[in-house]
């Protein structure tokens, strides 16, 4: 790589909850490195992966969703993804495609417009309407406020997210990659483990069990012959009927629940796993900063 034709950057992926933005970041890098569901405020941290080409490197910002806070995660959350703008190079706002634009997206269009960044809107699942139905979002869109470009795509199947990375590209600065070309992410092997059981225990749960849940990895230790990694883990629970639904008869839902987590743990490390779950009650830990740092959610690393 020719260092002085180099660009690179930090973007930052914006939006709602639930609007795709951990599905794009991992469309775009080409691995699984942010959790994805169909529920809201799945991705709790930013989450910085890293697109490195010859063209330069994008550090991406996956935020979590910003929605009115309801407890004191909520506001870690909401904080989390606003802090997110004030060091970043240019931001992708994800929409839905839908021609009426709401409270909560009003109020992410004047944060962005504040930060006087430069802005690319991303109107995502396309795949889910019909192409004549986007050309009304793209225009109501377009009277918000002066941002960059407007990009209609499906993170999901794919569609013109080569177009988004081309136009970053564009948008971003000359200058040295931020990190070696072999990065994928900066967030630790244990941290992305833990999101990769909460992401199954979501998905496998359906709507029992409400997001009062948070995934702690207690031991993550190779063997000495290198044959597995043995991980423990507690999955931790508001209240004691939930405990019961995540257990499942038998234990059928834990086993079904550490299955899965099991098999894109070893894709991820590479190795075959060893995988143990427990299932532990602490009550309204939602609302405990104490309890919220001990589970990863650390106010003091947002700016870090």
């Amino acid at each position: 790589m020719n260092e002085q034709s180099l660009k690179s950057g930090f973007v930052a992926l914006v939006g709602r909850p639930n609007v795709g933005k951990s599905t794009l970041m991992n469309h775009l890098i080409g691995q699984k490195i942010a959790i994805t569901s169909r529920k809201p405020q799945t991705t709790r941290n930013r989450i910085r992966t890293v697109y490195t080409e010859e063209r330069g490197q994008i550090v991406f910002l996956d935020t979590p969703g910003i929605h009115k806070a309801k407890n004191k995660l909520g506001e870690y959350m909401v904080s989390a993804a606003e802090s997110s703008l004030a060091d970043v190079d240019a931001a992708l706002w994800l929409v839905e495609p839908n021609a009426f634009i709401g409270e909560s997206d009003r109020h992410i269009a004047k944060l962005l417009e504040r930060s006087r960044l430069p802005v690319i809107i991303v109107v995502n699942k396309t795949d889910k309407v019909k192409k004549t139905e986007i050309v009304p979002v793209i225009a109501e869109y377009k009277k918000l406020a002066p941002f960059a470009e407007i990009i209609a795509v499906s993170a999901k199947q794919g569609t013109n997210v080569n177009l988004l990375t081309d136009r970053l590209f564009e948008l971003l600065p000359y200058g040295p990659l931020f990190y070696d070309e072999e990065t994928v992410t900066d967030q630790p092997v244990r941290q992305i483990a833990a999101e990769l059981i909460r992401e199954k225990a979501l998905r496998l749960l359906g709507e029992e069990i409400p997001h009062g849940i948070a995934v702690v990895i207690e031991k993550m230790s190779e063997r000495p012959d290198g044959s597995l990694t043995d991980i423990d883990a507690e999955i931790i629970c508001e209240k004691e009927s939930h405990k019961g639904i995540i257990i499942g008869k038998g234990g059928s839902m834990l086993k079904k629940i550490g299955t899965e987590a099991r098999t894109d743990i070893e894709n991820l490390i590479e190795q075959k796993v060893s995988l143990k779950l427990h299932v532990k009650v602490r009550s309204n830990w939602r609302d405990s900063e104490i309890m919220m740092k001990n589970f990863g959610y650390d106010k003091k690393q947002m700016d870090s």
